[in-house]
């Protein structure tokens, strides 16, 4: 975020703008009492190996009892130790200093109970000077910027017309705080500050040192239409990255990004497996262009459906509702079992379906949905169970523009970004089923055909048990891996029967070996898969505040895994990254302490430390340094990216 600049406007304007009385302040759990606006001395170390050890806090409001239409402050202030510091927010870093890409920024948020009545600046956040430091943190001595000292942050905040009653605004504040010697843990603190709307807005004391550096010109730039400086990072690599101001011209090409993401979620490991189900049935309308176009077309509708109704909910969320509240993060229903658990079943039904073992009795409705017989239905439904399998991955470009409209909580940029990206992933299949002969090469029936089919279900069927047992593991105090395996079997007996069907149906010696090829291959990895996911070559701690802390406390390298269960993107990056030879080599020499954050059943804390971790999403690792706190982050990597941050972070 841009700083804004500070004007030196005497407190009597602050007054005549806002008014307010002695500060409201609130008392910061852990840090002790503030009474009333006394002045903060140094923080008392209380040797938890967080960074609250070294910063007190309070946050106060302008005033409790604002009138109908007026303007009022929060501040919130750290006081930081002597000899210590922490990182400001700011992009824009003054010229001369460097940036660290592993600083845990500092963020200060204020959300109301009903945003009808309130409306928080936040983008006219006004931040504290920042000071120059000398560190090596990795790449030689440079000038870094932090914040020391009595550090204040001011957020403006305007209460609707006519609004009345009690608002309750959470005041959060998130930092770390280091010395010339090592970073402590990260911390967040929040605390709640009510307002009761419909007062005079009563005068201040004028002997309030807490607003005196707040800066009132604001609230004129922003009745006068000034729009808030943004700034949204998109990271393909560590070293290509890019920033855009999704505002104005820019939502068009923030939209753009979350279509190119959509796309590219057609290609991670969530949703590649499904693919060829969707383009067999399409080789088999083939011979009819109008039919192929519109089981093409109906099946794209079906992707973008469920993601118009995913944002739906995180539109509904950002309105303020308590029963979504949860929503704030993009594969939050899958931290919900019972949702995963469904998901599964639902895969399964389809999987034994499409295999055609056997036919179960159903309704006549049923049938209109079933995918085995290229209806509308069907292929409305299994557009629907592409785009969520598609959630528990997250692709390029789209993982970005996703978290930025979570994270503002504005209905309409959040229901852009997500039907672009409903749009993007559904591109694909629409222009496949406008051009036949990218598809008249599959079989469209006959013995290959069905033999084919019957794999593809086992292989679906597989991806069904393995929801449902990352579902079931979120209610489980010790997850078990041993569903594993019955996934695993499901893959081998799609390798074997295409072995088998193969001897039986193909009449060339050629087609015998390539497809036969193929089935022991299918075969040879599930059981490596079987193996591999029941075993694990690093000693993973279950992630606590205190064990990270502790960990550091001691000096040592901390790699902290962000993960789930239902997430195959992080699986998948664990089993080929993580467990490589390399990364385990550097583990050890290192003596670093492998950390798991499991985000299988949503646990509150779990999702908090992702939060400040600066994720909205996973896979996510983050490593930390005990003299510089986290050095490095990322949501695809190499083993050489991780190996060379961990020795990095050991310097």
């Amino acid at each position: 975020m841009t700083r804004l600049a500070r004007c030196g406007a005497l407190l009597s304007a602050l007054l005549a703008l806002v008014g307010a009385p002695p500060s409201a302040v609130a008392q910061v759990p852990g840090f002790g009492g503030f009474p009333g606006s006394a002045p903060l001395g140094e923080p008392e170390d209380a040797g938890s190996g967080l960074s609250t050890d070294k910063v007190k806090v309070r946050a106060a409001a302008s005033t409790t009892t604002p009138a109908a239409g007026a303007d009022l402050v929060i501040a919130v202030e750290l006081a930081i130790a002597p000899g210590w510091h922490a990182w400001p927010n700011q992009r824009a870093l003054p010229e001369g200093t460097a940036e660290f890409l592993g600083a845990v920024n500092t963020t200060v948020t204020v959300a109301a109970s009903d945003a009808t009545k309130v409306t928080v600046h936040e983008g006219f956040t006004q931040w504290p000077e920042v000071h120059t430091v000398k560190a090596d943190l990795g790449d030689g001595e440079q000038s870094y910027a932090v914040f020391e000292g009595r550090s204040v942050v001011f957020v403006p905040v305007t209460i609707a017309a006519g609004a009345s009653g009690a608002v309750t605004l959470t005041v959060k504040a998130g930092f770390q705080t280091c010395d010339d010697a090592t970073c402590l843990a990260p911390a967040d603190v929040s605390e709640t500050i009510t307002l009761s709307i419909g007062g005079t807005t009563p005068v201040a004391a004028t002997n309030n040192d807490l607003f005196a550096g707040f800066d009132p010109s604001v609230f004129g730039r922003i009745r006068g239409g000034e729009a808030a400086p943004v700034s949204l990072e998109f990271k393909l690599t560590d070293s290509i990255r890019f920033e855009i101001d999704p505002r104005g011209s820019g939502l068009v090409l923030l939209a753009l990004l979350a279509a190119l993401g959509g796309v590219l979620l057609n290609f991670t490991p969530c949703v590649l497996p499904v693919i060829p189900l969707k383009i067999m049935s399409l080789s088999r309308a083939a011979g009819t262009k109008g039919r192929m176009l519109q089981l093409g077309g109906i099946m794209s509708a079906g992707v973008v459906f469920f993601w118009v109704a995913l944002g739906s909910l995180f539109a509904l969320a950002s309105t303020g509702i308590k029963a979504l509240e949860g929503f704030a993060q993009l594969n939050a229903l899958f931290q919900l079992p019972w949702f995963t658990i469904a998901v599964g079943a639902f895969i399964c039904i389809m999987a034994i379906g499409m295999a055609g073992f056997f036919t179960v009795g159903l309704p006549n409705w049923v049938y209109s949905i079933e995918t085995k017989q290229e209806s509308a239905g069907g292929s409305f439904v299994f557009g629907i169970m592409t785009a969520v399998l598609s959630t528990p991955c997250t692709a390029p470009l789209m993982g970005a523009a996703a978290g930025y409209a979570i994270k503002i909580q504005d209905p309409g940029t959040v229901m852009l970004v997500f039907t672009s990206i409903g749009v993007g992933m559904a591109l694909p299949y629409l222009l496949l089923s406008l051009n036949p002969k990218l598809v008249d090469r599959m079989p469209r029936g006959g013995a290959a055909g069905e033999l084919l089919k019957q794999c593809m279900g086992l292989l679906l069927l597989a991806a069904g048990i393995y929801f449902v047992g990352s579902g079931v593991n979120g209610y489980l105090e010790e997850p078990s891996h041993a569903y594993w395996w019955l996934v695993a079997l499901c893959g081998m007996a799609a390798g074997l029967w295409l072995v088998r069907g193969t001897l039986k149906v193909a009449k060339t010696g050629r087609n015998r070996t390539v497809f036969g090829g193929v089935g022991l291959f299918i075969a040879g990895v599930s059981a490596l898969i079987g193996w591999s996911m029941t075993y694990e070559a690093i000693d993973w701690q279950t992630w606590t505040a205190e064990r990270e802390a502790a960990a550091l406390a001691e000096g040592k390298v901390v790699m902290v895994d962000f993960t789930a269960d239902w997430c195959i993107n992080c699986k998948t990056l664990e089993k080929t990254v993580l467990e490589s030879s390399a990364v385990l080599a550097a583990l050890e020499e290192h003596d670093v302490v492998p950390l798991k954050v499991d985000l299988t059943s949503g646990v509150p804390a779990r999702g908090e430390r992702l939060k400040s971790a600066g994720g909205a999403t996973i896979p996510l690792l983050v490593i930390v340094s005990p003299k510089s706190g986290p050095t490095w982050k990322s949501e695809l990597y190499t083993p050489g990216d991780v190996v060379a941050a961990i020795e990095r972070a050991g310097k």
